[in-house]
């Protein structure tokens, strides 16, 4: 059977993989006890990082898992890649246990059952990646016989039962975690480098606990592509129940992440998908950065959810019109494979343009021509010429106080529709335009119509006249608490309906922290964005900002914006790095070298760069990565085009050098811009 067709017959079969669509209300799972810590729905969401000091500094993990506890891990994980790690295991545990620390660890295998079955005697969870805990990827495509298949299941159980039969022995838990990266060579066969081949990894795994009557078991799916990730977890959550096997709690991640705002947005847009639904029971947020600063993240990912069910204004349940559909939960959409929302295309929405980026300057108007420098057009009054960035808005929206000059050719300008109509609706301006006012007898703009649509208080009979529309753009709002699902319920309303209009998504949040706005926003735009759903973007800084303040955060929001669309994979607009967050197992200064990569590429528009510290998940997590840096060895790296090695062992001090080569044949690389003046502006 091909993988398209066994993802139809999933579809065919219903798309439930959560509780429900609309209400926010957490899956419920088993129970799930990691030394004195219980994880599962019963239980608040737990928070978990992992080491990046080599395993054997016993003192310096003991530090290190000390000031992770101190910033809210409640359990840590630490590589264990060889069994003369895991023994040390024993020892950074007394030293922990010494020093009043009691938080469980989690030790991280790959490819040694050995040592996996050393460390359950040893820690409270050991964490096992079924794509290469029995096998060693060589990249082979095999043609496998239904008989061969089996026998190469039989093998595996043989190398997996004295583990279960351990962690039986010694109340050890386990978390089967699949990455994307390091799926098997079977696997790979016969499923291909699909979420349902994640799936059937770690199923394998789990059948195999149950026929022993082993049930401690957390389960992963993760990923560097947001949308595989999301995928993926939706359907082991799917399979689960069509299999009849247990509701296990599930740990979320997004692998090699990357640092910064790349690496919180990308985080928020896979993770916090998941957690609108009401999956998740344990976050592990993954940055290139110390472990100490990861928990703050998942923490702020977390607390989002606490009273969510309280303070949420009631979502319709869905109630499709499509009758093939048998199900009130049934999602018009596919929700285990990306497809974006067909729709018109009008102007430079919709269709086959990628989503628009608008920046709202309705409360501070444009009033000179550094006001845009923050949205990424600037001015360059020696050629009296405009110039734009990678992160060029691509409208600006100045309500009632619209610019006091041309602006650049790259930037549009919407205004209310009031202002437009007074200047005898000119046809360089866009009218935004209340949906209440549509049903009047109105002048329109012949190409562009913006509508504004709160779907909060929206009554039924303006989707007729939505229906009735042409040439028109729906920018959508919310006020909802569990506003990604109300948006989302509303995009299915205008499937159900068969309105093919674009929708940009207007988010506005009220002061918090640059970290909390990047993590809010991208769950909730980057939620839809991963469904296909949604041909723009409006992030507003909050109302009454200073003026004195608000430039700066108009260029963070601009920023933001972009950045989800990337981490959705929606529209590519600056070069990304596929970077893990490092750990024990790390050969190089994952950190520097990242910054130094950073800096020499980052003008390469839509170029994908990873950078990771050892073999074990390089190749596999690199799968969307045109470049790849890893290393192999003590100051020895190896590069690749793809998942192809082309030059291996380089010498860590030259290896930047010959990556910019490596770009450089492949006529991939131009010069940075050398404009002086235009450089000093950004």
């Amino acid at each position: 059977m091909s993988n398209n067709s066994q993802i139809v017959n999933l579809i065919e079969k219903g798309t439930k993989y959560c509780t429900s669509l609309t209400e926010y209300k957490r899956r419920e799972t088993t129970s799930v006890n990691i030394g004195d810590l219980w994880m599962g729905s019963q239980y608040p969401i737990r928070i978990q990082s992992m080491t990046t000091i080599d395993t054997m500094d016993t003192i310096g993990s003991v530090e290190q898992t000390l000031r992770m506890v101190e910033s809210g891990c409640e359990l840590v994980r630490i590589t264990a890649p060889s069994v003369k790690e895991a023994q040390n295991l024993e020892n950074i545990r007394k030293e922990l246990r010494n020093r009043g620390c009691n938080v469980p660890l989690v030790a991280d295998i790959h490819f040694t059952p050995n040592a996996a079955e050393l460390a359950a005697r040893l820690v409270e969870k050991v964490r096992i990646n079924p794509g290469n805990y029995a096998d060693k990827k060589r990249f082979e495509t095999i043609d496998y016989t239904e008989s061969s298949y089996q026998a190469e299941l039989e093998r595996i159980r043989d190398k997996f039962v004295p583990l279960i039969k351990i962690c039986k022995e010694y109340g050890t838990a386990m978390r089967i975690g699949t990455n994307h990266g390091s799926l098997s060579d079977r696997i790979l066969s016969r499923y291909g480098d699909t979420p349902l081949g994640m799936v059937e990894s770690a199923l394998e795994f789990l059948r195999i606990c149950e026929d022993e009557n082993y049930f401690n078991i957390v389960l992963s799916m993760k990923a560097s592509n947001t949308q595989v990730m999301v995928e993926a977890y939706r359907l082991l959550c799917k399979k689960l129940d069509e299999e009849g096997l247990k509701p296990y709690p599930l740990h979320l991640g997004v692998t090699e992440a990357g640092e910064g705002e790349d690496g919180r947005i990308k985080s928020a847009v896979g993770i916090g998908t998941l957690l609108e639904d009401g999956l998740g029971d344990t976050v592990r947020v993954s940055l290139t950065e110390d472990p100490e600063f990861e928990a703050p993240v998942a923490k702020s990912l977390i607390d989002r959810y606490t009273h969510r069910a309280e303070t949420t204004t009631l979502i319709p349940a869905w109630k499709p019109a499509n009758t093939e559909l048998s199900e009130a939960f049934d999602s018009p959409i596919n929700p285990f494979q990306h497809f974006r929302r067909a729709t018109e295309e009008v102007a430079v929405f919709g269709g086959h343009n990628v989503p628009r980026v608008i920046a709202d300057y309705s409360q501070a108007g444009i009033n000179e021509h550094d006001d845009l420098k923050s949205i990424g057009h600037f001015y360059l009054p020696a050629t009296d010429k405009w110039a734009m960035n990678d992160l060029g808005a691509d409208f600006v929206y100045s309500g009632q106080k619209p610019a006091s000059f041309m602006l650049p050719m790259g930037l549009k300008e919407i205004v209310d529709y009031k202002i437009w109509s007074e200047k005898n609706c000119p046809e360089n301006l866009f009218p935004l335009i209340d949906i209440e006012a549509i049903s009047k007898d109105i002048k329109l703009h012949n190409s562009l119509n913006f509508i504004a649509v709160n779907i909060d208080n929206l009554k039924p009979e303006f989707i007729s006249i939505l229906s009735s529309l042409r040439k028109a753009v729906l920018v959508i709002s919310t006020n909802n608490t569990h506003g990604m699902p109300a948006l989302r319920r509303f995009f299915f309303e205008l499937i159900s309906q068969g309105i093919k209009l674009p929708g940009v998504i207007w988010r506005q949040y009220d002061a918090m922290s640059t970290s909390d706005f990047q993590l809010f926003s991208a769950t909730d735009l980057g939620g839809l964005l991963v469904d296909g759903l949604g041909d723009g973007a409006i992030l507003s800084v909050p109302q009454n900002t200073p003026a004195s303040e608000f430039q700066n955060l108009a260029k963070i929001y601009n920023s933001t914006a972009f950045g989800i669309l990337q981490a959705a994979r929606t529209r590519m607009s600056k070069t990304e790095y596929i970077s893990c967050p490092s750990c024990g197992r790390t050969l190089f200064d994952l950190q520097e070298t990242t910054a130094m990569i950073r800096k020499r590429t980052d003008h390469l528009k839509g170029v994908k760069i990873g950078i990771m510290g050892c073999i074990v998940n390089g190749p596999g997590e690199m799968a969307d990565a045109d470049y790849g840096y890893v290393g192999i060895g003590k100051d020895k790296i190896a590069l690749y085009r793809g998942q192809q090695v082309v030059k291996k062992s380089v010498h860590a001090d030259r290896a930047v050098d010959e990556l910019i080569e490596l770009i450089k044949e492949d006529g991939v690389w131009f010069e940075p811009a050398q404009n002086v003046e235009l450089a000093d502006m950004l």
